[in-house]
Protein backbone atom coordinates (compact mmCIF):
# COMPACT_ATOMS: atom_id res chain seq x y z
CA UNK A 1 0.00 0.00 0.00
CA UNK A 2 1.47 3.36 -1.00
CA UNK A 3 1.72 6.37 1.27
CA UNK A 4 -0.40 9.47 0.85
CA UNK A 5 1.76 11.94 -1.15
CA UNK A 6 0.83 14.79 1.22
CA UNK A 7 1.82 12.69 4.23
CA UNK A 8 5.17 11.90 2.61
CA UNK A 9 5.72 15.57 1.80
CA UNK A 10 4.92 16.56 5.40
CA UNK A 11 7.36 13.96 6.71
CA UNK A 12 10.08 15.18 4.33
CA UNK A 13 9.54 18.81 5.41
CA UNK A 14 9.58 17.88 9.10
CA UNK A 15 12.75 15.83 8.61
CA UNK A 16 14.38 18.79 6.86
CA UNK A 17 13.32 21.20 9.62
CA UNK A 18 14.61 18.81 12.29
CA UNK A 19 17.92 18.30 10.45
CA UNK A 20 18.33 22.09 10.41
CA UNK A 21 17.88 22.39 14.17
CA UNK A 22 14.21 23.35 14.39
CA UNK A 23 12.02 21.93 17.17
CA UNK A 24 9.04 20.03 15.80
CA UNK A 25 6.28 21.53 17.91
CA UNK A 26 2.59 20.79 17.44
CA UNK A 27 1.95 24.26 15.92
CA UNK A 28 4.84 23.83 13.46
CA UNK A 29 3.54 20.40 12.46
CA UNK A 30 0.05 21.86 11.89
CA UNK A 31 1.49 24.64 9.72
CA UNK A 32 3.50 22.15 7.67
CA UNK A 33 0.40 19.99 7.16
CA UNK A 34 -1.67 22.98 6.01
CA UNK A 35 0.91 24.22 3.50
CA UNK A 36 1.90 20.80 2.17
CA UNK A 37 -1.72 19.84 1.49
CA UNK A 38 -3.02 23.14 0.09
CA UNK A 39 -3.51 23.89 -3.59
CA UNK A 40 -4.27 27.52 -2.71
CA UNK A 41 -1.95 30.39 -1.93
CA UNK A 42 -2.53 31.20 1.74
CA UNK A 43 -1.96 34.34 3.75
CA UNK A 44 -0.38 34.06 7.20
CA UNK A 45 -3.83 34.80 8.69
CA UNK A 46 -5.40 31.98 6.61
CA UNK A 47 -2.75 29.60 7.95
CA UNK A 48 -3.29 30.89 11.49
CA UNK A 49 -7.07 30.40 11.26
CA UNK A 50 -6.71 26.85 9.92
CA UNK A 51 -3.85 25.99 12.26
CA UNK A 52 -5.75 26.89 15.42
CA UNK A 53 -8.16 24.03 14.70
CA UNK A 54 -5.32 21.52 15.07
CA UNK A 55 -3.33 23.50 17.63
CA UNK A 56 -5.62 25.88 19.59
CA UNK A 57 -2.74 27.59 21.38
CA UNK A 58 -1.00 28.61 18.15
CA UNK A 59 -0.06 32.28 17.88
CA UNK A 60 0.22 34.40 14.76
CA UNK A 61 3.89 35.07 15.54
CA UNK A 62 4.46 31.30 15.37
CA UNK A 63 2.98 31.28 11.87
CA UNK A 64 5.29 34.08 10.70
CA UNK A 65 8.35 32.37 12.22
CA UNK A 66 7.42 29.03 10.63
CA UNK A 67 6.92 30.69 7.23
CA UNK A 68 10.32 32.32 7.54
CA UNK A 69 11.94 28.95 8.31
CA UNK A 70 10.09 27.13 5.53
CA UNK A 71 10.96 29.82 3.01
CA UNK A 72 14.60 29.84 4.13
CA UNK A 73 14.76 26.08 3.44
CA UNK A 74 13.13 26.48 0.02
CA UNK A 75 10.04 24.49 0.99
CA UNK A 76 7.54 27.32 0.45
CA UNK A 77 7.66 30.45 -1.60
CA UNK A 78 6.12 33.84 -1.22
CA UNK A 79 3.47 34.66 -3.79
CA UNK A 80 2.66 38.23 -4.72
CA UNK A 81 -1.07 38.71 -5.00
CA UNK A 82 -2.64 41.53 -7.04
CA UNK A 83 -4.35 42.74 -3.84
CA UNK A 84 -0.91 43.58 -2.48
CA UNK A 85 -0.65 41.03 0.32
CA UNK A 86 1.92 38.28 0.43
CA UNK A 87 0.68 34.73 0.38
CA UNK A 88 2.55 31.46 0.64
CA UNK A 89 2.54 28.26 -1.36
CA UNK A 90 4.64 25.13 -1.42
CA UNK A 91 7.67 25.77 -3.61
CA UNK A 92 7.83 24.87 -7.28
CA UNK A 93 9.73 21.80 -8.41
CA UNK A 94 12.29 22.58 -11.05
CA UNK A 95 11.48 25.20 -13.65
CA UNK A 96 7.79 25.85 -13.14
CA UNK A 97 5.65 28.96 -13.30
CA UNK A 98 2.48 29.83 -11.44
CA UNK A 99 -1.17 30.34 -12.34
CA UNK A 100 -3.10 32.04 -9.54
CA UNK A 101 -6.88 32.54 -9.35
CA UNK A 102 -7.65 36.07 -8.21
CA UNK A 103 -11.07 35.05 -6.88
CA UNK A 104 -10.38 31.98 -4.71
CA UNK A 105 -6.55 31.88 -4.49
CA UNK A 106 -6.25 28.44 -6.16
CA UNK A 107 -2.74 27.99 -7.44
CA UNK A 108 -1.34 25.67 -10.05
CA UNK A 109 2.18 25.28 -11.35
CA UNK A 110 2.91 24.70 -15.02
CA UNK A 111 6.14 23.69 -16.72
CA UNK A 112 8.15 26.58 -18.09
CA UNK A 113 8.07 26.97 -21.83
CA UNK A 114 11.04 28.30 -23.76
CA UNK A 115 11.11 32.00 -22.93
CA UNK A 116 14.63 32.56 -24.25
CA UNK A 117 13.47 34.79 -27.14
CA UNK A 118 11.55 37.05 -24.79
CA UNK A 119 14.47 37.15 -22.32
CA UNK A 120 16.90 38.09 -25.11
CA UNK A 121 14.63 40.90 -26.30
CA UNK A 122 14.22 42.29 -22.79
CA UNK A 123 17.94 42.03 -22.11
CA UNK A 124 18.77 43.79 -25.37
CA UNK A 125 16.30 46.62 -24.76
CA UNK A 126 17.14 47.12 -21.08
CA UNK A 127 20.85 46.40 -20.99
CA UNK A 128 20.28 43.89 -18.19
CA UNK A 129 21.98 40.52 -18.06
CA UNK A 130 19.02 38.34 -17.07
CA UNK A 131 20.07 35.44 -14.89
CA UNK A 132 16.73 34.03 -13.80
CA UNK A 133 13.03 34.68 -13.97
CA UNK A 134 9.77 33.74 -12.34
CA UNK A 135 6.50 34.03 -14.20
CA UNK A 136 3.24 34.43 -12.30
CA UNK A 137 -0.06 34.65 -14.20
CA UNK A 138 -3.32 35.85 -12.68
CA UNK A 139 -6.84 35.00 -13.77
CA UNK A 140 -9.92 32.99 -12.86
CA UNK A 141 -9.87 29.23 -12.40
CA UNK A 142 -12.48 27.07 -14.08
CA UNK A 143 -14.55 26.75 -10.91
CA UNK A 144 -14.69 30.53 -10.32
CA UNK A 145 -15.60 31.12 -13.97
CA UNK A 146 -18.51 28.69 -13.50
CA UNK A 147 -17.47 26.42 -16.41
Amino acid sequence: MSKNPTSSLCEAWLDRLSANGYRLTQPLQAIVDILASSDHALSPVDIFDQGRRASPGMGLVTVYRALEKLEELGLVQRVHHPGGCHMYLRAAHGHEHLLLCTACGRAEYFAGDDLSGLMETIASRSGFEIREHWLQLFGLCQQCRGD
